[in-house]
């Protein structure tokens, strides 16, 4: 190779790196795919499973790499038929394999350049150089390794290969290497180690410069603690001064990538481990950590087993041989205990950090490298539980269960949010860094080198100059950084300086290493952080490790203590992302769409946890209240008054029966009731609930707290359910006086009080907890029984639709209409559904009262200027428009002339098949029928009024507010006249009922008075009627009458 040749500015090594180390990646994440699609039966492509393809795929796999078509053609006569489809469907497959050698090749031809090169490497000095040189001899292992675990990758590339000659006639031509790369790479380490020989001279240079950093990364958690390793106040004097290293990047650099790099580096280059003590004692220090390494994903590499398999067939190698079983020892006695009690120390270190930041967040400026390698730290040693726990290879699992790994998660949430949220103040403090210290310190590095080229001159000037322009007031205009610039000529910049016989040699020159290394930290605080927190952070492998997240969640809700940290866990999936890669694009929604699940099912599943614990605690506080029950008092009266009249009963020594409330007199704080436990566990799993008010996974919102809304809403409706069904039973009443539903006697008493589930102090609490939108859901259930009922009554009515008609028309003729009213069908049970509609519309206007008087006391303003809009709207008002209006108002609990969510429950109803006048008509004798019906009421012994209650026992009182809400809904979804509808109604009632006055039958007329109030009811409740208009229908006299005659026969019924 001429001099020529070996210019480092025209190699561009930099570039090269970049380019391909990426590349590689991608390489990575497609090769897996294409093993995971092949190792499931439904992702796996169906030419490899085909009975008829069977047999050739054999043949093709057995003569592999060679190809022979002329004398197997009756084998090969099924391929023929598939042969355009082959190539269609595996050229995916078939050109990612190719792409995999291209790398190769491109890869080859840098260890080569670089060899001849001869450059230095040091990772303590050049850092970016040292470290993109391992990446890519690691990545090129891995995926070299990747590639031989694909069992079909010979059936695939052999299939498309004779199907491609069957169709053109020849061979594709990267098939002989690709063949041949195949067939090389069986045993993949084998041959790498054979191919590294010419290169062992720079990787064991790159890797025994580990020498000051592993060891010191590698620490036990005493020496951590020893070192108060991440603490901010065991030094508080120090507390302002900058975090500083002389190898700034090193300190924050993944554990877990220093061991691949020493372990499969060493093995490529082995021959040194026999001759170095340093490396001996690098490598195994690494083969003692752990026992096995992550090779992509969840995709791993057992390390003991591997290497002796490697080393057994070379010669003089016994001690190595000897040197990995006792490191394979330790690492199964030793290593497990040795993680589980750094992740112990991480947790106290990270809840030290976050919580002084949180208080002091101007400290992230000076501090910012503690926080990634705190970071870095945890993060290291999640994975590792994580990779050790899905392979465990010793009979004790101990060291593998961490019931507290949510803690460390969460912490590390935390130093993420804490630095995403203080962005601008780490931006200000290193921009002033860069510009006031570093500019200054460089220019005298600069102006004090011996020799300075002048290409490598030019570059530094530029550094300076650019740290130099820099101002506080670009961060206060939101300025946007950019030192990507910098950071990729520094990287050329130590290409260029690396080189054997460079002009400038970094190697003489380490203290200039050491100053860049350190003002690229500077700059990432500047423009990098998010990619930082990916580099330090990112823990997305947890999508490849599905069961062991979901177990992980499991033990954390099960455990009360860490239950206020399973929010880590929906954090954690917008991690997932990170994972993907451009070259492969068609996972993004594969992981995109388990992120989403993933997420969804924790924050399902924490809702489920707090709703169960809301509910436990509502049964303990019913125990508790049932102790105060008349019942239960007995025995203690019977014993005062057997000791006042001295007479012993009962076992001597019988014990005294608690007293209710006692639970509350504590003798001591560490005594803890059931209800303790309850309050405590749901508010460690609200603080977790309301951690973050909202969180985006792959481009969607996820708001916690609305899971437990929405959990609530179901739970409560259900139990809503349960309490009308008893209403219509006929076992609850609507007491208007108490504002609430009451137990009725009956044979079988009921197992719960309903008045303690519907008073004024209930509403309003079930208000506090499902807020505005929770008691909108619960309208809108109320509202979908009632179109039920509804829909039903309209079935009734085109029944009887030809007598409707007639008695419409005929209620000035007494004679008609009794003889009508006998053609008439289903009469009771019109109003035993339209009693059921105005008891649901009584609880809802309580539970609209309740929402009314919370949010008055939270928002009284605004409640009073909703108030304010509704009761001013003028009368001609556009219907739309009053919709609106109203709709806001039921939304602040107010009530309204027409209720919005009625109206939107029946407008749902209308039937395609019915014509907009039909379904006017219907509505029209909907309220003729239940007009006409209201006189066999009275026959009904449960239809007695009681003043007590300001209602009647079986809920008819509550047809007032069904009669003028469903009118008010029907008429303004029809365009009708509410007011004319409902004064038809009045006319049509009143005259039925005043019939039942000349009724001699006392059967059929025994609680008339009571039936009349309900034309008083109607009234007062209506908005559109008025009492001059019934004093037309219907004489006052017998209204007054009749409220005389029902308070007198209360009277005497009590008496």
């Amino acid at each position: 190779m001429s001099r020529g040749a070996l210019q480092p500015s025209q190699q561009k090594l930099a570039e090269k790196f970049t380019i391909l180390n990426d590349r590689g990646i991608g390489m990575l994440t497609r090769i897996y795919n294409i093993k995971k699609a092949c190792g499931d039966p439904k992702a796996k492509p169906s030419y490899l499973v085909d009975k008829n393809l069977e047999s050739v795929v054999k043949f093709i796999v057995r003569k592999f790499p060679a190809i022979e078509t002329r004398n197997n053609n009756q084998q090969l006569t099924q391929l023929q038929k598939e042969k355009s489809e082959i190539l269609k469907n595996l050229s995916l497959y078939y050109f990612t394999f190719v792409d995999v050698m291209e790398f190769k090749d491109n890869v080859s031809e840098l260890l080569n350049t670089i060899d001849a090169c001869q450059v230095f490497f040091d990772v303590t000095v050049n850092f970016d150089l040292t470290k993109n040189y391992l990446d890519l001899v690691v990545t090129y292992t891995t995926l070299m390794m990747l590639l031989s675990r694909i069992e079909e990758r010979k059936a695939i590339i052999g299939l498309y290969n004779y199907a491609h000659e069957m169709t053109h006639g020849a061979s594709d031509r990267e098939y002989p290497r690709l063949g041949q790369m195949i067939v090389d790479y069986e045993n993949p380490l084998k041959k790498m180690m054979e191919e590294f020989v010419p290169h062992g001279k720079s990787l064991s240079d790159a890797l025994i410069s580990l020498q000051m950093v592993y060891p010191r990364r590698n620490l036990s958690a005493d020496q951590w603690r020893n070192a108060q390793l991440l603490s901010l106040i065991s030094a508080p004097s120090t507390m302002l001064n900058p975090a500083q290293s002389d190898t700034m990047p090193c300190e924050y650099l993944s554990l877990d990538c220093m061991e691949k790099w020493i372990v499969f580096g060493f093995v490529l280059c082995h021959a040194v481990l026999n001759t170095d003590p340093a490396a001996l004692s690098l490598w195994k220090l690494a083969l003692q950590s752990s026992t096995c390494l992550c090779l992509f994903r969840d995709e791993v590499f057992h390390i003991h087993k591997a290497c002796e398999d490697l080393f057994v067939n070379i010669r003089g190698y016994n001690k190595r041989l000897n040197d990995i079983k006792e490191c394979k020892e330790q690492a199964l006695s030793q290593a497990g205990t040795m993680h589980r009690e750094r992740r112990k120390f991480l947790r106290s270190a990270l809840k030290e950090l976050a919580t002084v930041l949180s208080d002091q967040p101007g400290l992230l400026g000076p501090k910012a490298l503690f926080v990634f390698m705190a970071l870095s730290f945890a993060r290291d040693e999640i994975i590792w539980l994580l990779r050790h726990a899905d392979n465990i290879q010793k009979k004790s699992t101990d060291d593998f269960i961490d019931k507290h790994v949510a803690e460390l998660i969460f912490y590390m949430e935390e130093l993420r949010a804490h630095i995403r949220k203080y962005g601008p103040v780490m931006q200000r403090y290193y921009v002033q860094y860069l510009s006031g210290f570093d500019a200054v310190i460089l220019n005298e590095l600069v102006q004090n080198l011996s020799v300075c080229p002048e290409d490598e001159s030019i570059i530094m000037s530029s550094f300076v100059n650019t740290m130099t322009s820099l101002s506080v007031k670009q961060v206060e205009d939101g300025d946007m950084f950019d030192f990507r610039g910098m950071r990729l000529d520094w990287f050329r910049l130590q290409a260029y300086t690396s080189v054997s016989k460079a002009s400038l040699g970094i190697a003489d020159h380490r203290e200039l290493g050491k100053m860049m290394n350190t003002i690229i930290f500077h700059t990432k605080m500047v423009d990098s952080l998010v990619e930082m927190l990916v580099e330090t952070s990112d823990i997305s492998i947890f999508c490849f490790y599905s069961r062991a997240f979901e177990k992980m969640f499991q033990q954390c809700l099960e455990l009360p203590s860490q239950s206020r940290h399973s929010i880590s866990f929906p954090l954690l999936c917008t991690h997932f992302m990170s994972c993907t890669h451009e070259l492969c694009p068609e996972e993004r929604h594969h992981i995109g769409d388990r992120s989403l699940s993933l997420c969804n099912m924790f924050l399902d599943e924490m809702a489920k946890q707090a709703r169960n614990l809301i509910t436990d605690i509502c049964t303990e506080q019913c125990t508790l209240s049932d102790q105060l029950l008349p019942k239960h008092c007995a025995k203690t009266i019977s014993q005062a008054v057997n000791k006042k009249s001295k007479k012993l009963t009962g076992k001597k020594g019988e014990p005294e029966r608690e007293k209710p409330g006692v639970e509350s007199m504590r003798k001591n704080r560490l005594l803890v009731t059931n209800l303790d436990k309850l309050h405590t566990a749901l508010s460690e799993l609200c603080f977790s609930i309301n951690y973050v008010p909202n969180m985006v996974v792959w481009e969607h919102t996820f708001t916690p707290r609305e899971y437990l809304t929405s959990h609530l809403e179901i739970r409560f409706t259900k139990y809503l359910e349960t309490l009308l069904r008893q209403v219509s039973n006929g076992h609850i009443a609507y007491f208007p006086a108490m504002k609430a539903f009451v137990n009725l006697p009956t044979e079988n008493e009921l197992t719960f009080n309903a008045e303690e589930y519907s008073d004024i102090s209930e509403m309003r609490s079930l208000s506090e907890l499902l807020g505005p939108y929770g008691m909108k859901f619960l309208s809108e259930s109320l509202m979908w029984h009632i179109s039920s009922q509804v829909a039903e009554l309209k079935k009734l009515v085109v029944d009887n639709v030809e007598v409707l008609n007639q008695m419409r028309t005929s209620f000035d003729k007494p004679e008609q209409m009794a003889a009508l009213f006998k053609k008439l069908s289903s009469v009771d049970s019109v109003l035993k559904r339209m009693t059921i509609i105005g008891v649901i519309l009584s609880f809802r206007s309580l539970a609209q009262e309740a929402l009314r008087d919370v949010l008055s006391f939270h928002i009284p303003f605004l409640v009073s200027s909703v108030e304010d809009f509704k009761d001013h709207i003028p009368r001609e008002t556009d219907m739309k428009v009053a919709m609106n209006v109203y709709e806001l108002s039921s939304a602040a609990g107010l009530p309204c002339e027409i209720d919005p969510a009625l109206v939107v429950a029946l407008s749902s109803q209308k039937s395609e098949n019915i014509s907009p006048e039909e379904e006017y008509k219907i509505a029209c004798l909907l309220m003729v029928f239940v007009a006409v019906s209201m006189p066999t009421l009275a026959s009904n012994v449960m239809s007695q009024y009681s003043p007590a209650i300001e209602g009647h026992c079986n809920n008819i009182h509550c047809l007032a507010k069904a009669v003028n809400q469903i009118a008010a809904a029907l008429f303004t979804i029809h365009k009708g006249s509410i007011e004319d509808r409902l004064k038809e109604f009045l006319a049509l009632a009143s005259s039925s009922l005043l019939k039942i006055g000349q009724e001699t039958d006392k059967m059929t007329t025994r609680n008339r008075e009571s039936v009349y109030l309900l034309l008083d009811m109607i009234v007062q409740e209506s908005p559109f009627l008025t009492m001059d208009l019934l004093e037309s229908c219907f004489p006052y006299v017998l209204l007054r009458n009749a409220y005389h005659a029902v308070y007198k026969q209360s009277i005497s019924s009590s008496a």
